[in-house]
């Protein structure tokens, strides 16, 4: 029997306004690598870089799906990322709110950030 090998996992991601959404993730530093009408490819540092951190923007929402919607994001420096959102006033330029990054029972220092369609992500790191 052929082994069975999963290569990568993608989520699609609802979008409210795509063409805001789109901008909102090139912002955190996500790069766009294709975009059609409807669907939108973001992967964080260069297009074809296989890394496996990238998802699919839909230009499709629904409130209950996207406010239901959490994303977990492992970064090697969580206050880092938390300054650099910060710095460049994410929050203030779309509207959204960030949380402090705050070590959680878990074994994770992470912080909270809504994206303009509700859909909540942890950006956090392992703590050792």
């Amino acid at each position: 029997m052929q082994e069975l090998v999963a290569i990568e996992l993608k989520v699609h991601l609802p979008a409210q306004n795509f063409e805001l959404s789109k901008q909102f993730y090139q912002d955190l530093g996500f790069t766009v690598c294709w975009s059609s009408e409807g669907l939108a490819y973001l992967h964080y540092g260069p297009c074809g870089d296989h890394a496996k951190i990238g998802f699919l923007l839909q230009n499709f929402y629904v409130k209950e799906f996207a406010e239901n919607l959490q994303m977990h994001l492992l970064v090697k420096d969580v206050d880092a990322w938390s300054a650099d959102l910060q710095a460049k006033r994410i929050p203030d330029k779309y509207g959204v709110t960030a949380g402090p990054p705050e070590d959680r029972e878990w074994k994770m220092r992470d912080f909270v950030l809504f994206d303009p369609s509700g859909v909540l992500w942890r950006i956090a790191q392992a703590i050792e």
